[in-house]
């Protein structure tokens, strides 16, 4: 880990210790929680006790009960002794008293015990104050960077300007879209595997005078299952799309992992983002992924895009044991019967469907559209997706139980 302030010991080791102190705080922090926070590590490492704070808790923290108790059990397993609330660290270290004393606000007095680079600074309503203090402008950029992350957080896609879209890329990078693993026939030693490994064993019994001292054993060899994304891209969910479709070049780079858009027809686009790549700019990829999807922002029919997808790639192979994601709104043209239909062959072929319906997260909703209503019976897990912390939860569906 970085100096700082920040702890001593190694990162896989400190993520180990921070999902099980969460666990016992109450917390349901699943074995993927981890592993996410060590690829925002590895992304972005940690300079200070503010990135690493905010590493953790966006890898962490999926509702807003929960960022009281991060919060104790983050600032208790870095030595802080005190709860950091609904406050962010704040890396700089108090200015100097340069005139008459002044007293201590209610939130430094509390965090008068924190670690070094661990103080609590004022809430967002007053950094207003200190902008024209050369003392705090060196503090005022990580706080407004943190302010800006848990905006994006919570706000809703179709809410979001484009250069909060920039910003948003940058955060999704923290997520990685982790498909549940298969068996394949391939095996790999394991000297605890429920099979004996022939041609091993026989190799080792040539250092024996022929006699097969030890068994050699094996275990089937584990295969991340192929990972199948459709997004609507109609009018109705064109607000959420450019937000979605900032996850496709980097699932797409991923050989098994495929990408279709669909309105009024299904389009691949696996082949023109893979080209593209993760790193490679994500504006210019969706351009051409424009360019070759027609029906964008037109209307919806989705029984004929799912007909479309088991037709021509379902059946072939594509869908077969994969985990497949539908980003749409469940709004159609068509007869709900036709989705219906096409999503019980579907359901026939995938291991896991999983429905992403930004609606879900209205006050009052209700999966009353008969595209919706048709295809939910059909469906291993259905999600809201309607934020950056709502796709926390969409990545958790993907990976499973």
């Amino acid at each position: 880990m970085p100096d700082s302030g920040l702890p001593a010991f190694s990162q896989a080791e400190f993520a180990g210790r921070l999902g099980q102190e969460l666990r016992r705080a109450g917390l349901d922090v699943t074995p993927e929680r981890p592993v996410l926070f060590l690829d925002a590590l590895r992304l972005l490492p940690p300079v200070d006790r503010t990135a690493l704070y905010w590493a953790a808790r966006l890898a962490f923290v999926t509702g807003r009960e929960h960022i009281e108790p991060f919060d104790r059990v983050f600032d208790l397993l870095l030595g802080g002794g005190t709860a950091v609330g609904h406050h962010r660290p704040d890396p700089a270290p108090p200015p100097a008293a340069t005139g008459p004393a002044q007293p201590p606000a209610p939130s430094a007095a509390r965090s008068a015990s924190g670690s070094p680079g661990g103080g609590i600074p004022s809430p967002a309503g007053d950094s207003g104050r200190h902008q024209d203090s050369p003392r705090r402008s060196d503090g005022l950029r990580p706080r407004l960077i943190a302010s800006t992350a848990e905006t994006l957080a919570h706000k809703h896609f179709d809410a979001l300007d484009p250069d909060e879209l920039a910003a948003l890329e940058r955060l999704l990078a923290a997520l990685t879209l982790r498909a549940p693993l298969r068996m394949t026939r391939r095996r790999a030693p394991d000297p605890r595997g429920r099979r004996i490994d022939l041609r091993r064993t026989l190799r080792r019994s040539h250092r024996t005078a022929g006699d097969p001292v030890r068994l050699a054993r094996s275990r089937p060899r584990p295969r991340p299952r192929r990972l199948v994304l459709l997004c609507d891209i109609s009018g109705s969910m064109e607000p959420y799309t450019r937000a979605y479709l900032r996850l496709f070049p980097r699932a797409a780079a991923d050989a098994h992992a495929e990408a279709f858009v669909f309105a009024t027809r299904l389009t691949r686009l696996t082949p023109v983002l893979r080209r593209s790549g993760p790193g490679s700019g994500t504006d210019a990829a969706l351009r051409r992924a424009g360019r070759t999807a027609p029906d964008w922002s037109g209307g919806t029919r989705i029984g004929h895009a799912l007909a479309d997808f088991n037709n021509r790639y379902g059946r072939r192979g594509l869908a077969r044991g994969a985990v497949v994601v539908i980003f749409s709104d469940g709004w159609d043209s068509e007869a709900p019967a036709a989705v219906a239909r096409e999503m019980a062959r579907l359901r026939r072929l995938a291991h896991r469907i999983v429905w992403v319906n930004p609606r879900k997260a209205s006050p009052g909703y209700a999966p009353l559209a008969g595209g919706m209503a048709a295809a939910l019976p059909h469906c291993d897990a259905f999600v809201g997706g309607h934020s950056l912390a709502a796709l926390a939860e969409v990545v958790e569906a993907i990976a499973g139980p």
